[in-house]
């Protein structure tokens, strides 16, 4: 008896054991099952998971919690090999870990590898520089030069100019040294929160400061190579036949370059949701692609000997692949161009080898390569939208039933244009759709009517305006392409009319206040989610994405904005519409405060002619109610002081007291003082009064654009009208 009983602990361990077992397998098999269907789709989450560690990145605020979040799915990857078993969920989530870990990484190296010190603060500087890169900007009068500053240890490594056009030396080209005076500043962080932070992008860019430059401008030493790159010169020859934003729009479907394009007309483009035609991406490249293979093809087919000897397609795939990389060279290599390089390529391999081409794991290496490359490239819109669209056609037509609708059968000529009409609206929707929470999300608006200008203006531009340009530029090596150049303004004029008609229909735009993180990681989840499955499990994914789109809709939008400089502020009356502070307000500041704050431009009031506040030249006091209790906001408007026993008394009966200089001690208002020495602990402001919430833009963070190493410049001495630099 007493051995038996011994021996029972050992007997059940093995039992329990085995049944944990099944019980493990009991509750995986269904998922094992499910995966085992989705087996063709489950490559396409690795570049998900590879975004989502980015994304990880970014969002936690600190080194702590990024090496955490590694270490914690670096041991979500070994505890996954170590289930027993093997099967497809084990090495799903093995994966998984693995490619979150390694996203959350390479971001943060990449980040530590281009770091490079930010100017300190504001300066007038007169300095030598290597020219890195010129962007000529015509619509707004302007020419943005990129220096490389020479013996000068007190500057950043690399700065970004502005110089207006007639200041602009000849011979200003990449390689060129010039020398010249300039008021730089260090790199703007976002306004208010939610708005553009070119801080961020300007630390991946390597900028540590930007600015305007002064006249004179001297070129000290020509570029190796006289005159400007190809780049430049073909924009600039395209301007010279095109006037106006039709050769801004020529230009930029051949170059990528977009600088001749009027403010109005690329407004325009944005509200009618044609903005995407002016990236050189995967509609130009495939363009220039598919040209280049049917004139390589039709040109060899010509001699009966090639045609019998030569594997025709093959060399007409290598022609393609020749010009896909050329054209991307010649654009600039934006991240979208390079994606949609990079599909190219792949679907020219794919068709060479016999293979389906256009797949959504074409899709996927795509967005992987350049996550691998360039991870920052993630929190762009550029990326994203690029992405969303391709992946939003391709999953659409992939799919069984849609593709049983389109598909080419014997029918009349009638019933076939209709058959691609309607493939184009319902793609034109699919895309709409999936941009519209990226439009809102980045830029606090979208347009309604994009699915519908698309129909029209994306045959136009591939059949039309890009044929006839690429004619007339080989009709111009004989001095001829005037017709064609003719015929090519034409249909440009005819694209811009139909943005400003659509751009300009009632309800044409959705403005949305800025959307809370958690609400747009729920969308993208939900849209993910139905895009990439195909089994019945895929429309689980309406669920995160109605969630999400209910958050945003119903997210309130901010009372109360306050820039980081506390210069300006938008404050929300009682009628809905929002009140400036000051009247001088730019263009850029009023629309960025509109946008945020859920507004067009041209709702916006001024705060002195609001009833009910009550301002001097000096302040501005506004009381509106909000929740259950009705608040005092204060703000200072001139660059005056005000008397300090005035100050006092004013913030002794204001709830909320905003000002860009340092306020006095004594000024102590009843819930917040927002003066130049807490702003710049917290970036701009936005407040909700109803629930005394507020976001700040530097929040809690320690990602280094947000506090620097930084070069502190030369200090300038005023010695009458000239500036001195000591």
């Amino acid at each position: 008896m007493a051995s038996s009983a011994a021996e029972a602990p050992s007997t059940g361990l093995p039992a329990l054991q085995m049944g944990a077992r099944a019980a493990l397998r009991h509750g995986v098999g269904p998922i094992e099952r499910w995966l085992e269907a989705e087996r063709e789709q489950l490559a396409l989450w690795l570049p998900v998971m590879l975004g989502a560690g980015i994304t990880a990145w970014f969002v936690l605020p600190d080194a702590a919690r990024w090496i955490g979040f590694i270490l914690g799915n670096v041991a979500l990857t070994l505890a996954a090999i170590a289930l027993p078993g093997g099967g497809r969920v084990p090495r799903a989530i093995a994966i998984a870990g693995l490619a979150l870990a390694v996203g959350c990484a390479s971001i943060w190296w990449r980040a530590e590898r281009v770091a490079a010190p930010v100017l300190a603060r504001p300066a007038v500087v007169a300095f030598a520089g290597r020219v890195e890169h010129v962007e000529q900007l015509p619509a707004r009068d302007m020419v943005r030069v990129t220096l490389a500053p020479l013996d000068h240890a007190d500057l950043p490594p690399r700065v970004r100019i502005n110089l207006p056009a007639g200041d602009a030396p000849k011979g200003l080209a990449r390689g060129a040294i010039i020398r010249l005076r300039a008021r730089l500043m260090p790199p703007p962080a976002a306004a208010v929160p939610g708005a553009y932070d070119f801080a961020r992008v300007a630390w991946f860019s390597g900028l540590g400061a930007t600015g305007k430059g002064f006249a004179p401008v001297a070129v000290v030493t020509p570029a190796a190579a006289p005159g400007e790159d190809l780049r430049a010169r073909l924009s600039g020859h395209i301007q010279s036949r095109i006037a106006g934003s039709g050769g801004g729009i020529a230009s930029a479907l051949a170059t990528g370059d977009q600088g001749a394009i009027a403010e109005e007309d690329s407004e325009a483009m944005r509200r009618s949701g044609l903005a995407h035609l002016l990236s050189v991406s995967g509609l130009h490249v495939t363009a220039v692609t598919a040209a280049a293979m049917l004139l390589v093809l039709r040109l060899l087919a010509l001699s009966p000997t090639l045609a019998l000897r030569w594997r025709l397609p093959l060399v007409a795939a290598g022609a393609g692949a020749l010009a896909a990389i050329g054209y991307t060279l010649l654009t600039g290599a934006e991240v979208p161009t390079i994606r949609s390089c990079v599909a190219a390529l792949l679907v020219l391999l794919a068709l060479s080898l016999g293979r389906e081409a256009i797949t959504l794991r074409l899709v996927a290496a795509g967005a992987f390569l350049v996550l691998v490359f360039w991870p920052e490239a993630l929190a762009g819109p550029s990326f994203q939208l690029s992405f969303a669209a391709v992946t939003a056609i391709v999953a659409l037509h992939e799919s069984p039933r849609v593709r049983g609708w389109f598909k080419r059968r014997e029918e009349t000529r009638r019933r076939r244009l209709l058959r691609g009409l309607g493939s184009l609206l319902l793609t034109g929707i699919a895309v709409e759709l999936a941009l519209m929470p990226i439009g809102l999300f980045h830029f606090h608006k979208a347009g309604i009517y994009g699915a519908l200008a698309n129909i029209v203006a994306i045959p136009l531009t591939t059949f039309v305006i890009m044929p006839l340009e690429a004619l007339a530029l080989v009709l111009d090596m004989a001095g001829i392409g005037a017709p064609a150049w003719w015929l090519t303004a034409r249909a440009l004029d005819f694209l811009l009319w139909l943005a400003h008609l659509t751009a300009s229909a009632p309800g044409a735009v959705a403005a949305l206040p800025a959307m809370p993180g958690g609400a747009y990681a729920l969308i993208v989840t939900g849209g993910l989610w139905v895009a990439l499955w195909r089994t019945r499990v895929r429309w689980a994914g309406a669920v995160p994405f109605a969630l999400g789109l209910g958050w945003a809709l119903l997210t309130p939008p901010p009372d109360l904005l306050v820039t980081g400089d506390g210069r300006h502020l938008a404050i929300r009356m009682a009628s809905g519409e929002m009140a400036l502070l000051r009247d001088r307000a730019g263009d850029y500041t009023r629309a960025m405060l509109g946008e945020n704050s859920g507004a067009e431009e041209t709702q916006l009031a001024l705060l002195s002619d609001v009833p009910g506040a009550r301002c001097s030249p000096d302040l501005c006091l506004v009381e509106l109610a909000a929740g259950e209790r009705r608040w005092r906001v204060l703000a200072t408007r001139s660059g005056y002081l005000v008397p300090w026993r005035e100050m006092i008394a004013a913030c002794r009966v204001a709830d909320v007291v905003v000002s860009e200089r340092r306020l006095p001690p004594g000024c102590a208002p009843r819930w917040l003082k927002l003066d130049r020495d807490m702003l710049m602990k917290t970036g701009g402001v936005a407040i909700n009064f109803d629930d005394a919430d507020i976001r700040t833009v530097r929040g809690k963070g320690k990602h280094p654009w947000l506090d620097p190493l930084t070069v502190q410049p030369p200090y300038a001495a005023r010695q009458g009208d000239r500036i001195a630099i000591q």
